[in-house]
């Protein structure tokens, strides 16, 4: 199948990682769905994917909510007929606040967003890759390096991208006799609106403020072109992407 056949579905696909991630995919030629839970950036980043000659399906989606997930399949599967890449980009964060100062809310927020989320939305993503023509799939899981250490008073965070691992294993295995491959992209300082305190200083382990240099956003989108380029007999079960000298490795 060439790609321009080829249809991806990304969550988070309003801003940052996942609207990068869309426009390299659709400059490769890839027609997209691109889901968040606000309609007018993603309505904007359509229209910039439709810019780049592939086609553009935005739909307003709560990640946490299975009813919306459904609807937000269903419309993907009325509009392309099929699926072949799933990105689980979508995701946020808790207060930065001590551990047991974080409310069940707080908490509840972050695992139904960035762990309840990107399982709901594999589960439908099985539904359809398994029974369309060609069969299979990629389904690429945005774990970030708080997969690998935590930054201190996120909790929430760390804790989901850590299952995440856990759910891209679970994922691989499981979707062997479908042909649905699973891999999971864990990104670190990435240039975007997010990080852009990063210059000005971040907590860090010893307790100290300082700043940390960032990577341009660019390389995380042609990480994510690659795995989902591949063919389904070849996978890229982790992937680390990161600015060089962020301190995550050594005691820093």
């Amino acid at each position: 199948m060439s790609a321009k056949q080829k249809v991806a579905l990304i969550t988070g696909a309003g801003s940052g990682v996942g609207k990068a991630a869309a426009l390299e995919l659709a400059a490769g030629g890839w027609n997209l769905a691109l889901a968040g839970r606000r309609l007018e950036p993603l309505e904007a980043a359509a229209q910039a994917v439709s810019e780049l000659g592939a086609r553009a399906l935005a739909v307003a989606t709560d990640v946490g909510d299975p009813d919306s997930v459904r609807n937000l399949f269903a419309k993907v599967r009325e509009a392309f007929g099929r699926l072949d890449l799933l990105f689980n980009n979508a995701g946020t964060g808790g207060p930065p606040k001590p551990l047991e100062e974080l409310s069940y809310q707080q908490w509840k927020r972050v695992v139904d967003t960035n762990l309840t989320g990107a399982f709901l939305c594999t589960q439908e993503a099985f539904k359809i890759m398994k029974e369309q023509d060609p069969r299979g799939g990629r389904i690429i899981n945005n774990g970030s390096v708080s997969a690998h250490a935590p930054r201190p008073n996120s909790a929430p965070y760390t804790s989901t991208k850590h299952a995440l691992t856990g759910l891209t294993k679970s994922t691989s295995l499981d979707g062997r006799k479908y042909d649905i491959a699973c891999g999971q992209i864990d990104i670190g300082n990435a240039a975007t609106e997010m990080t852009a305190r990063m210059s000005q200083g971040v907590p860090q382990a010893n307790g100290t403020i300082a700043p940390e240099p960032t990577m341009d956003m660019r390389n995380v989108a042609e990480a994510i072109r690659y795995m989902a380029d591949l063919p389904l007999d070849a996978n890229v079960q982790f992937m680390t992407v990161m600015a060089t000298k962020m301190p995550l490795v050594g005691r820093g």
